[in-house]
């Protein structure tokens, strides 16, 4: 029996054994299904939109991949701070921690960047869910902001300030920190030029207690870049063709104060112009014609600058003959063996490419209408990437933007392009303060408000007040640039003036009139202005002592006038120029109408030119005539005068006719003056202080008295060329310009006024 009891046992547990599992995975199978889906700790978000990001299903079994997908899905919503999935029973309950919404975006600590510009750059905004990748992105953000202006220093820390109802306020501390300037400016690998002729031809500068106006001391890794570029410019406009940066680092001090720059360089040889050709496969073009437009010369040292210049030259003038598609490509071959670069200036027809459209974004102010009248190309033109550079360049001239960017892109066919305009618009509002003083005018003091993109229009507006010791103006100017959607100007000026004239010739004037004028281009460079006023002169005040021609001056008169101006203008650059000419002739009649009849002419001309780096040579010279018609008398205040600024070394009207008894200066009708200048960097005065030498010659002369003026005066005149030699000083400071000259009269009459040193400085702010 016990044998038996034995197998059946074992028999029985067999069975178990067997049986077991199976019911096990059954009772698993059913207790891992989901029975229900439970939300908790949700307070703005719908039960049904979390569940919607859920990849769990009541009725399917838990999934552990699954609940991870999900978790990453509600994360990643934004909402939730903290979500946790777990199983109770067959139940699967969802714990969220919603993140709480932004009450309001606040910043401590800010004193050079103001609230408005960091608010715009920061991403957390008032009624946004509120995260702290988000919080952490907005201080990198504003750290990007003081770090473009200098400011390595700065440091921004975020605080929450928790409120009731799941709000909080986000609270931005800001140390800013003392601006992280330049130190030192290093090259290694120089030998043709200096360090300080380097740094004088890049943009940032080392910090120094007079720029204290200027950003250029500070680093900016964008400017790095285009110190770099400006550098390769350089060297290849000096004959380096083969120069080239290695390398441009910046370190940061330990202190975290400064910066130290080094640009490591190669210079390689020094080239000149070889060979110099130019070929065509145009039939029937003279190219001995295009060889007139080049700038560059066998012989000559190689610059790349003038061999762009004569690409240029060369496109529009193949351009202006007729030919709709050029393009101008210069070889350029090297001749390593005696450091010559031949150049061959390939004239060729170039794709046939038509502009489709031109598409203008950026311009929230300006109108389109405004930006594509200065474009030298319209849709459905041939294609010129000259007449492209050209169209970019006029719309940074025109002040209105801070930057210009003009891109080709595919049209709708391939002979099609389309340009694509980028603009950023700039304040083009001006309300400028200015206090100055001049031995010509005294203490003066001024303002003026000007916009120069009136409503979107490209129209100027102005009105300026200017009260001064010895004189005193109020004017009023608007200017149409395209009048009648035409390429003409027009304007209309109004005026009054007064001014004391009793130093020179014991009387005073004002005048109180307005002016109407129109100008054209005739090319980039010839331009026409013509101009009609009306104005009526006072002379009063006149002292019993002067001259008896003064006296017979006193009163009333009302001139009529037309004139017209041509300039001829190739100058690098209205202020300190360092190339071109500038060439302008006036003729005015009076007497339509009025009191005044006479015909007055001017002419001045001045030539500019850099005999070495950063010394320019200028010759100028001017004259004018002027008499009166149909047995008429020109009055006091129309005739000429000269000395001051226009006469170094004499007094206002301290050349010319004068009467012998009382001395004052009685004018002229026909004058002529002269000047050379020589400006030069001051030795051991650094380059970006605007400290300039000037050293001069003044010559000139005024003479030519009407005779029926004479009465019972005793007039000294006299057509002897007066000459005088002097130095000077000009600082181009952030306060405005500063003039000292010191000039000795050589060559004088014994009636002329001198006066040796002459002062002037005027501020805008």
């Amino acid at each position: 029996m016990s044998l038996i009891v034995r197998w059946a046992v074992l028999a029985v547990f067999a069975i178990l054994a067997f049986t077991a599992p199976a019911h096990a995975q059954r009772g698993a199978a059913v207790s891992g299904a989901i029975s229900g889906i439970q939300i908790q700790g949700n307070v703005r978000s719908e039960p049904e939109t979390i569940r919607s990001y859920l990849q769990l299903k009541v009725g399917e079994p838990f999934d552990a991949a699954a609940a991870d997908r999900s978790l990453k899905a509600l994360f990643a919503t934004g909402l939730f701070a903290d979500v946790v999935l777990e199983m109770q029973g067959t139940t699967l309950v969802v714990k969220v921690t919603e993140n709480p919404i932004i009450n309001r975006v606040a910043f401590e600590g800010n004193k050079k960047i103001d609230d408005d510009k960091l608010r715009d750059e920061v991403q957390s905004k008032p009624r946004q869910v509120f995260t702290r990748a988000r919080a952490q992105s907005d201080v990198d953000r504003i750290l990007t902001i003081y770090r473009r202006s200098g400011r390595y220093n700065a440091s921004v820390e975020p605080k929450i300030i928790r409120l009731e109802q799941g709000r909080v306020d986000v609270v931005f501390e800001i140390n800013e920190g003392d601006v992280t300037g330049v130190k030192r400016i290093s090259f290694v690998g120089n030998e043709a030029f200096g360090d300080g002729t380097l740094r004088g031809k890049i943009r940032t500068s080392e910090s120094a207690w007079w720029r204290f106006l200027s950003s250029d001391d500070r680093f900016d890794p964008d400017r790095l870049n285009l110190d770099r570029e400006l550098l390769r410019k350089f060297y290849l406009s000096e004959g380096y063709a083969d120069f080239r940066v290695v390398s441009s680092v910046a370190e940061l001090a330990p202190n975290r104060e400064g910066f130290f720059i080094t640009f490591t360089i190669h210079e390689g040889d020094r080239y000149k112009f070889g060979k110099v050709d130019v070929t065509s496969r145009f039939q029937g073009l003279n190219v001995d014609v295009l060889k007139s437009f080049l700038t560059i010369a066998e012989g000559d040292w190689y610059d790349a600058n003038a061999v762009e210049k004569s690409v240029s030259n060369i496109s529009e003038a193949v351009g202006s003959l007729g030919y709709a598609f050029v393009d101008v490509r210069p070889n350029i071959r090297r001749n390593r063996d005696n450091n010559t670069v031949d150049v061959t200036f390939d004239v060729q027809e170039g794709p046939r490419v038509y502009v489709e459209r031109i598409n203008i974004s950026g311009n929230t102010r300006t109108l389109d209408k405004v930006i594509r009248r200065e474009f030298r190309l319209a849709e459905g033109d041939a294609f010129s990437t000259a007449k492209v550079r050209r169209s970019e360049q006029r719309l940074r001239n025109l002040g209105f933007f801070e930057k210009v960017d003009i891109a080709a892109a595919p049209g709708s066919a391939p002979d099609k392009t389309n340009l694509e305009v980028q603009v950023v618009e700039q304040s083009t509002g001006e309300i400028s303060l200015g206090a100055g003083y001049s031995t010509t005018a005294g203490i003066v003091g001024d303002i003026s408000v000007k916009e120069r993109n009136l409503l979107g229009k490209g129209q100027e507006a102005r009105v300026g007040l200017s009260i001064g010791t010895l004189s005193t103006s109020i004017d009023l100017g608007f200017t149409e640039p395209y009048f009648m959607d035409r390429q003409l100007s027009a304007g209309i000026d109004v005026f009054r003036t007064s001014n004391d004239r009793q130093n020179i010739a014991s009387y005073s004037d004002r005048s109180v009139g307005f002016a109407l004028r129109a100008g054209w281009a005739y090319s980039e460079e010839i331009r026409q202005l013509v101009r009609y006023t009306l104005r009526q002169t006072d002379i009063y005040n006149v002292q019993p002592w002067a001259s008896y021609i003064i006296q017979q001056n006193q009163g009333t008169q009302v001139v009529s006038e037309l004139s017209e101006t041509l300039i001829w203008d190739t100058r690098d650059q209205r202020l300190n120029a360092t190339k071109g000419w500038l060439v302008r002739n006036s003729i005015a009649a009076a007497g339509l109408i009025g009191t005044e009849q006479y015909i007055r002419t001017t002419a001045d001309a001045v030539y500019y030119r850099s005999l070495f780096e950063d010394v320019v040579l200028s010759v100028g010279g001017s004259a004018g005539l002027i008499f009166p018609f149909n047995n008429s008398y020109i009055r006091l205040n129309n005739l000429f005068f000269i000395g001051g600024d226009t006469m170094r070394g004499f007094t206002v009207g301290g050349i010319g006719p004068r009467d012998a008894n009382t001395t004052d200066s009685l004018g002229g009708q026909f004058y002529y003056t002269g000047t050379t200048e020589l400006s030069y960097p001051l030795p051991m005065v650094p380059k970006e202080v605007g400290l300039l030498g000037k050293a001069f010659v003044d010559v000139g002369s005024l003479w030519g008295v009407q005779a029926q003026s004479y009465g019972l005066a005793s007039v000294l005149t006299s057509q002897l060329m007066r000459v005088s030699t002097g130095v000077g000083v000009q600082w181009i400071s952030p306060f405005g310009p500063i003039r000292i000259d010191y000039a000795i009269p050589l060559q004088y009459e014994s009636w002329d006024k001198q006066q040796a040193v002459r002062f002037s400085f005027g501020t805008r702010f």
